[in-house]
């Protein structure tokens, strides 16, 4: 039996995860699990998979959860220690990292410092902190298996690597998110809720935002890069609306090995959770007689320009991803409050970019630092008012 911590369990990822756990109690066990404030859906995870320790936002919430949990035997703990507390208990096999942010980057480290395996969704650790964060894992000996539905089909094609030795390029694919065929001009009036109608996945708000930029698709070339070490010039991005190919490799012998499957992430999910097996999970197979055809298409970096500013960042080095990502969470959290235009948030990025003096990140320290000078920064500029 596989024991499992999840950071993030009320979240989409988190919900699927446990969703699969429920599936095959004879494979795996909850030991902890961490999550923000939703504590009516935590309460019913609580109740339904009894963990042992479980964290929440702050301690007001820890208060609340403990209130209403009064009969059930589980520690309550909050905040950033919390989530490190969940990271690192006793015992656990494999870490679930689902959270949205670079709030995800130490709680990683320590299950890694720990010798914890780890299923990692939250791409935000790796593109700021990439190179400390795999470096620490092959010191430790720890693997990190990704839950990203286009990473994991890399890994897959692969053949269960995270080397892409032989590797001519990788090709990442978008669905193009809720405005792909949507003119250029017509951008700058989308709204919160259409930027989070994705046409082929359910996420959560940030990611459904980070997809409809194709901020989302840049994060992703950052990580392939770490995850795969691959450069910048051999990862590409095509537009695949369709949703069926979730990613190719493409080998020194030009044959193009690709994973296909129906949109759901607990195919992705299911794999990194059993992995070197594989669940009969009850999703339904892929349908190819039905399936008419498959489109392919290049990205618009003038209609997306935070793909562009991602690949940048990378070729850049340094602290830079770190603050791409950075004034990107605060971008999309403003877009999202209403308070910034769509067209907006790759202007708030790039500004913020721009003004950033790029340094080494050596350390995590380094990134941390970038991190929170950049949000300031990112925060700076929406007050003034003036992004051009």
């Amino acid at each position: 039996m596989k024991r499992l911590a999840i950071l993030g369990s009320t979240g989409s990822i988190g919900v699927n995860t446990l969703e699969i756990v429920g599936r095959f109690r004879e494979e795996f066990e909850i030991l902890a699990l961490a999550a923000g404030k939703n504590l009516s859906l935590l309460h019913e995870q609580i109740k339904a998979f009894k963990p042992r320790l479980v964290s929440v936002l702050d301690q007001e919430c820890a208060r609340a959860l403990h209130k209403a949990l009064e009969g059930i035997d589980v520690e309550v703990v909050y905040g950033e220690e919390g989530l490190t507390r969940v990271a690192t208990f006793p015992g656990v096999d494999l870490m679930v990292s689902a959270v949205v942010g670079s709030i995800g980057i130490l709680p990683l480290l320590a299950a890694i410092e720990a010798g914890t395996d780890v299923a990692l969704a939250n791409k935000e650790s790796i593109v700021t902190a990439g190179e400390i964060i795999m470096k620490k894992a092959h010191e430790k000996g720890v693997a990190i298996l990704p839950i990203d539905s286009e990473h994991s089909a890399i890994f897959q094609a692969l053949g269960g690597k995270m080397r892409g030795d032989g590797v001519k390029r990788i090709i990442l694919t978008a669905s193009g998110g809720p405005f792909y065929t949507l003119p250029a001009e017509q951008l700058k009036q989308v709204s919160p809720q259409e930027a989070l109608a994705h046409p082929v996945w359910d996420m959560g708000p940030k990611i459904s935002v980070d997809s409809a930029t194709m901020m989302n698709k840049g994060l992703e070339v950052i990580e392939a890069h770490w995850f795969f070490q691959v450069p910048s010039e051999r990862i590409e991005v095509l537009i695949h609306p369709q949703g069926v190919v979730h990613s190719l490799v493409e080998y020194v012998d030009s044959s193009m090995i690709a994973q296909l499957g129906v949109p759901d992430m607990r195919i992705p999910i299911s794999y990194a959770l059993s992995y070197p097996k594989r669940l009969l999970a009850g999703i339904p197979s892929l349908n190819l007689v039905e399936l008419n055809h498959l489109t392919f298409d290049h990205p618009d970096f003038a209609k997306f320009p935070c793909l562009k500013l991602a690949y940048q960042a990378l070729e850049t080095g340094g602290t830079l991803p770190a603050v791409l990502n950075a004034a990107n969470e605060v971008a999309v959290e403003a877009f999202l409050g209403g308070s910034l235009k769509f067209t907006e948030i790759s202007l708030l990025v790039k500004r913020v970019m721009e003004e950033h003096e790029v340094t080494s990140a050596h350390t995590i320290e380094d990134i941390l630092m970038a991190d929170d000078r950049a949000k300031e920064k990112a925060k700076d500029i929406l007050e003034g008012g003036v992004l051009c």
